[in-house]
């Protein structure tokens, strides 16, 4: 299951932040938080030339990201889970630490807080 969630989470993170409404998608991109931003550009640059799965790590042959990958995700990830009020030390304990499950976490925060500026804005309309 763990190998499907990483995916699927940066299936969804894609998904957000593509809206077909042009006003409503600089509207959400103004509102989020730095940490939000960060977590955004932590993601894309899995992207970059150097950041993308070496010849290695595809012929492992699983969707699960590799912990190099993860590791450029981490430092955007504990800095938006600390930013939601959570202390290190609860961080530690709920994840052990572990890259994947800071990160899943992480993308959970960044959803819930996706949505409540979306709800935001359409309560402004």
């Amino acid at each position: 299951m763990k190998k499907l969630l990483i995916p699927a989470l940066f299936a969804a993170l894609t998904l957000v932040s593509c809206n077909n409404e042009g006003t409503a998608v600089n509207t959400v991109e103004s509102m989020k938080t730095p940490q939000m931003e960060k977590f955004d550009k932590a993601f894309k640059s899995l992207g970059d030339p150097q950041n993308r799965p070496t010849e290695e790590e595809r012929k492992r042959n699983t969707s699960e990201l590799s912990d190099r990958r993860k590791a450029l995700l981490v430092p955007a990830s504990k800095e938006l889970i600390l930013s939601s009020g959570v202390t290190e030390a609860e961080l530690t304990r709920k994840t052990g630490g572990d890259m994947s499950q800071i990160i899943v976490w992480a993308t959970q925060i960044y959803m819930q807080k996706s949505d409540e500026i979306r709800k935001n804005i359409k309560s402004e309309k």
